[in-house]
């Protein structure tokens, strides 16, 4: 069954909008109070579009790590390129759409949309340059002296060429569709992010020349082996690819019989695939969702790649019948689009990849297993269970609280938010199965997932099929939590088993991603995850929590209280500090608190992934906050709010209650917080509340090796010390620590 929207129903949500915006205009007033009371200079903000400039630029000084293994590095190439498309397809065309809109407002950085989309073309071009010259100079060099070749067509052996030519004729011949253009054939629509080749061919009987475009097929591997991988004693020397392309121009003759090739070059063209559904208007968000979808390989050009050795004619006609500004074109050595590269995972090279991980079950859940076969209830009611991810294993504990839970016939009811997840989801099979075992399931599914929104909709109808309530959440906000809830009939009444987690329920990033999650039966989280799915999914707008901040109501305005109470904890002359880990510091307000709890004394540490507005280290601003960042095998991905000074006797009044440990959802970003439906929980185990202080010091630590963010904006990579031994990575001695700790569990 899925919700729809009706008249009465979008009044009562629209005003839930309102009072949220009310919530924010209030603390922005407050905030411009403070403002006032105590001026902060204007220039206080880095952009946080150049910032994310920087977050890829650290991705790819991890490719040009030599000490990192080598396909390890390929693939870093790989996600730096995979990054940047996206940046230019969402970030780079809003900030066009703003332009061409006539609605370009400044940033608090001070930079208009013009100067940013002039400041963005600038350094994506210095940096794609990089990454191609490095990647094509020395990467592929030293996968080379590793037997990996990425091989050209006249560099084959003749035998090579004739197996070639009949994978060719019998594979891909068929599946190509060379199109002209001429009087008869206007210009093909060039879908976002397809490579193409871009194709001269000359009439011998009239002299005349045309254009013609060839898509390579997206369906197959652009690297083509040239050695054949199923045989060890045939490709125990080498393996030999070629690039899929390549093997297209070599055989173009066979798609323009009786013409002569004169150029082929390939080019790749990168649209707007932000999308924009009006909810209010939809009276079903799923149609309207799918209808949208349709248009976004619709959506205007952001950047057109060619390679550099096409001919200015070609050049130049590309970008005019494509509609590209001529600061809009990258010239790159071919091969363009490197996220190929990724391919180069599926080769059976253990010594050029990371040493191999096997997550293990968490303690605390192996404790009960091995006297009550895998009962994570029975884990569950002997104390709060913090995992830690891809450490912990995410298919021995949340994964099987949910399979068992869909097993149990004592559950009476499980209610789950999704926002991503897998094509083959156990999660969304358990939640099928308890379906038809008669139990109720309320699924939260957010369709609006960026590139998720197909896999979304399929998994939204697919649970409505079992007979899964779906739901799309509060019109006008994105559900992004990470929640579960089962209620479970048991011999003292009903319990219910809540899970809070700082990422998606999906088995495949799991493995990949750091990661947080709670699971706990306190009845006070599970009242709050009832309240909060009512509110999901009925009407419920005034519900309050006790150990939940929610935003958009209370994450920003709990964070900023918690930061004022640490000033006046400073300023009152308590020891005070404030830790963070998050993907992303952006929101002004949460910034100017901390600043002005620097100014008070505050010793202020932050571990930042990407994107950071916040300017550390400056005199009389922030000379107490520190910012590190992270990158490793695995993407840094948990969020962790940490405090000195808990609730408790007032600040002067004597100690107060300890350390207040929050995890959760929520990064500090005005999506997050002001347009999302995010959870934060605080955790109470002292024993876990001091393992994620001690997280974060382990991150920060000038002896981890760490990208230092100095006043200027500038990161600073620390990865070796004054004698250059490596740094400790903080990940793989996380690894050790788990692979030791299963040991000592037998």
């Amino acid at each position: 069954m899925v919700q729809k929207f009706d008249a009465p129903s979008k009044a009562i949500l629209k005003s839930q909008i309102a009072e949220h915006i009310a919530e924010s205009d209030k603390l922005n007033r407050n905030q411009s109070d403070a403002t006032e009371a105590e001026p902060l200079p204007k220039d206080r903000f880095f952009d946080r579009e150049l910032s994310w400039l920087k977050f890829n630029k650290r991705v790819l000084e991890m490719a040009e790590d030599n000490y990192a293994p080598l396909i390890e590095r390929a693939n870093f190439s790989a996600i730096f390129a995979s990054n940047l498309d996206e940046f230019f397809m969402v970030r780079v065309a809003g900030l066009k759409r703003r332009v061409d809109t006539g609605i370009a407002v400044p940033a608090l950085s001070g930079l208009s949309p013009r100067q940013q989309l002039r400041t963005i073309s600038e350094q994506a071009h210095k940096l794609q340059q990089e990454h191609a010259q490095y990647t094509i100079n020395t990467l592929l060099p030293a996968l080379a002296e590793e037997h990996i070749v990425l091989l050209k067509w006249d560099q084959l052996t003749a035998p090579e060429q004739e197996r070639l030519s009949r994978f060719f004729h019998q594979q891909v011949f068929p599946v190509l569709t060379p199109l002209a253009v001429d009087p008869a054939h206007p210009f093909p629509y060039i879908s976002g992010n397809s490579l193409n080749l871009a194709i001269l061919v000359e009439n011998p009987t009239s002299g005349k020349t045309h254009f013609a475009r060839v898509k390579i097929p997206d369906n197959m591997p652009r690297l083509v082996a040239v050695d054949d991988l199923t045989d060890e004693e045939a490709h125990e020397e080498r393996y030999g690819f070629i690039m899929m392309e390549n093997l297209i121009i070599a055989h173009l003759e066979s798609l323009f019989p009786g013409m002569r090739i004169k150029e082929a070059r390939s080019f790749r063209l990168t649209r707007n695939e932000d999308i924009d559904v009006e909810e209010d208007d939809a009276e079903n968000l799923l149609n309207a969702m799918e209808k949208e979808l349709l248009q976004r390989r619709f959506g205007p050009p952001i950047r057109l790649e060619i390679s550099d050795s096409a001919s200015p004619f070609l050049s130049q006609l590309l970008a005019s019948k494509l509609g590209v500004r001529e600061d809009e074109v990258y010239q790159l050595p071919s091969p363009l689009d490197l996220t190929v590269l990724f391919e180069l995972q599926s080769i059976d090279r253990p010594d050029l990849k990371f040493r191999p991980f096997i997550p293990t079950t968490n303690r605390q859940i192996a404790r009960v297993e091995s006297s009550q076969a895998q009962d994570i209830f029975a884990a569950i009611r002997e104390g709060d269970i913090l995992l830690h991810h891809p450490y912990d294993s995410f298919s021995t504990s949340v994964q099987a609280f949910l399979a068992q839970a869909a097993a149990d016939p004592d559950v009476l009811a499980i209610k789950q938010t999704l926002y991503r997840t897998s094509g083959d989801s156990p999660i969304i099979n358990a939640l099928v199965d308890a379906a038809h075992a008669g139990k109720q399931v309320l699924a939260i599914v957010e369709i609006k997932a960026r590139f998720d929104e197909e896999a979304n909709i399929a998994w939204a109808r697919k649970l409505e099929r079992a007979g899964v309530h779906v739901v799309y959440g509060i019109v006008g906000l994105k559900t992004h939590c990470k929640l579960s809830l089962v209620v479970r009939q048991e011999a003292d009444g009903l319990k219910r088993y809540c899970h809070v987690g700082t990422g998606n329920y999906n088995p495949k990033t799991a493995r990949s991603y750091t990661d947080l999650g709670l699971l706990t039966c306190d009845p006070v989280v599970g009242q709050d995850l009832t309240r909060l799915f009512n509110q999901l999914s009925g009407y419920a707008p005034k519900s309050s929590f006790h150990r939940l901040l929610v935003a958009p109501r209370t994450v920003r305005t709990g964070i900023i209280a918690r930061i004022q109470r640490e000033e006046a904890a400073a300023r009152s002359g308590h020891e005070a500090w404030i830790k963070i880990k998050v993907n992303s510091v952006v929101d002004e307000q949460t910034i100017d608190a901390l600043y002005r709890a620097s100014q008070a004394g505050v010793k202020i540490d932050i571990v930042e992934r990407g994107i950071c507005s916040l300017k550390p280290g400056l005199p009389g601003l922030s000379e107490n906050i520190r910012v590190r960042s992270i990158l490793g095998r695995f993407l840094e991905h948990s969020r962790i709010f940490a405090f000195a000074n808990a609730q408790g006797p007032q600040i002067g009044e004597g100690p107060t209650s300890g350390p207040e440990v929050w995890i959760g959802s929520a990064d500090l970003m005005h999506r997050n917080l002001d347009r999302r439906v995010e959870t934060l929980v605080r955790i109470t185990a002292p024993d876990e509340v001091q393992d994620l202080i001690d997280y974060i010091d382990l991150q920060m630590s000038d002896t981890t090796s760490s990208w230092h963010m100095l006043p200027d904006g500038r990161y600073v990579r620390h990865s070796r010390d004054d004698k250059g031994q490596p740094l400790l990575d903080c990940q793989e001695f996380l690894i050790d620590r788990h692979t030791r700790g299963k040991h000592n569990q037998h």
